[in-house]
């Protein structure tokens, strides 16, 4: 079964064009690319911050290690990323190992997920006027 994608030609009348799986996944992998950067600063902002309250903090060491081992993670997933858009999806050799690849990439970023999950929860520092409202 060959899927087609419904282009401007085909609305005025001319011939329907092949949908580019190399285009699709580029554009899917510079999304991804894009997402796992802002989380990549939002972690070194979050990591600065935790710096500068310095080891008096609750959780310092914790969240430290999170923060880094989240910030390793995303090095790895970005490395993935990057070989998996420069491989050709029309190429039926590189099926296997782009969906090897991918699986991996997909495993990486959820464990980055889970790791900035804990990161929010050992994160939250009763401060301001979320404190005297709860004291």
């Amino acid at each position: 079964m060959q899927r087609t994608c419904r282009g401007t030609s085909d609305r005025q009348g001319g011939s329907s064009s092949n949908l580019n799986m190399n285009l699709y996944a580029t554009k899917k992998t510079a999304a991804e690319g894009m997402l796992d950067i802002a989380l990549f600063l939002a972690n070194i902002t979050h990591m600065k911050t935790v710096i500068e309250q310095g080891a008096g903090y609750r959780y310092y060491a914790a969240v430290l290690t999170l923060i880094s081992f989240s910030l390793a993670l995303q090095i790895v997933a970005g490395i993935l990323i990057i070989v998996i858009a420069r491989r050709d999806l029309n190429d039926e050799a590189n099926h296997k190992r782009l969906d090897s690849l991918n699986n991996s990439a997909t495993v990486v970023i959820f464990l980055v997920f889970v790791t900035n999950v804990f990161i929010s929860v050992f994160g939250m520092e009763r401060t301001g006027l979320f404190a005297r409202m709860h004291f």
